[in-house]
């Protein structure tokens, strides 16, 4: 009974730790009754907050391009490692990994040489943050994706698919692909909420995003913003429930 009174009360205080803080958000941003009408009125709002629209099509673009990249580079190299350089496994895991042990400024510190010349050769798009993000999401998809390996027997599968003549693209594509289908949406999806959500990197590489177009919003027009960063709060959180749903829809079919 100790126990269960305990759990109950973290969960509790877990619960008002989180909850008054949106509660806060949803009754500051409907204080004006055209808030939320304007966020759903894309041509007025566009008309009215050009910056706004600008990092919310900017953030929109950098986390499609970068869920894409992430995949094509990331799921290619994490089946050939456990196909062929088993030995390997430990040096990618210990790669992919290390962006979550450096802060968000130390890398931006790093990246910096490397962004003058990226302004230099093809300009400062704000689509080039791609580059960056895509280094930034490699440990939350990495360990998607590596689950989702480690789940099936991958060489099996190989080495069956190799039997009956089927080239290595083959393979990849249409044997094994297939069975990690929930990780590789898992990788995707957690990289879509990462980067609607990033600042730090945006803001000291003087690149444009959602989250850039918050902070400077904040600061004429308070209601607009906080409703804004609600909103984008409320989207990663419904992508998180699908995710959660879609895990468990497949846990209960295996």
């Amino acid at each position: 009974m100790a126990r269960v009174a305990f759990r109950w009360t973290v969960l509790t205080v877990m619960g008002v730790f989180f909850l008054l803080p949106l509660v806060a958000m949803v009754e500051f941003s409907t204080r004006d009754p055209e808030t939320w009408p304007l966020l759903l009125n894309w041509p007025r709002l566009s008309a009215d907050y050009p910056a706004l629209a600008e990092g919310i099509l900017a953030s929109l673009a950098q986390a499609s391009l970068t869920a894409v990249l992430m995949l094509v580079l990331l799921v290619p190299t994490a089946i050939w490692v456990r196909l062929r350089l088993p030995r390997l496994r430990p040096l990618v895991e210990f790669l992919c990994l290390l962006p979550l042990t450096i802060p968000a400024i130390v890398l931006v510190v790093g990246l910096a040489p490397v962004y003058a010349w990226v302004n230099y050769l093809i300009g400062g798009s704000s689509i080039t943050l791609v580059f960056a993000y895509t280094v930034l999401v490699l440990p939350y998809a990495y360990r998607a994706i590596d689950t989702g390996l480690s789940a099936i027997d991958v060489k099996t599968l190989a080495e069956a698919a190799r039997g009956l003549g089927a080239g290595w693209f083959t393979v990849i594509v249409r044997v094994v692909l297939p069975n990690i289908r929930q990780a590789v949406l898992s990788a995707a999806f957690l990289t879509v909420a990462l980067v609607l959500g990033e600042f730090t990197i945006a803001s000291l590489l003087h690149r444009t995003n959602l989250q850039v177009a918050i902070e400077f919003l904040g600061k004429s027009s308070a209601t607009v913003s906080v409703a804004v960063s609600l909103a984008a709060l409320m989207l990663a959180f419904v992508l998180l429930i699908v995710l959660s749903l879609a895990g468990s829809r497949k846990g209960r079919k295996s």
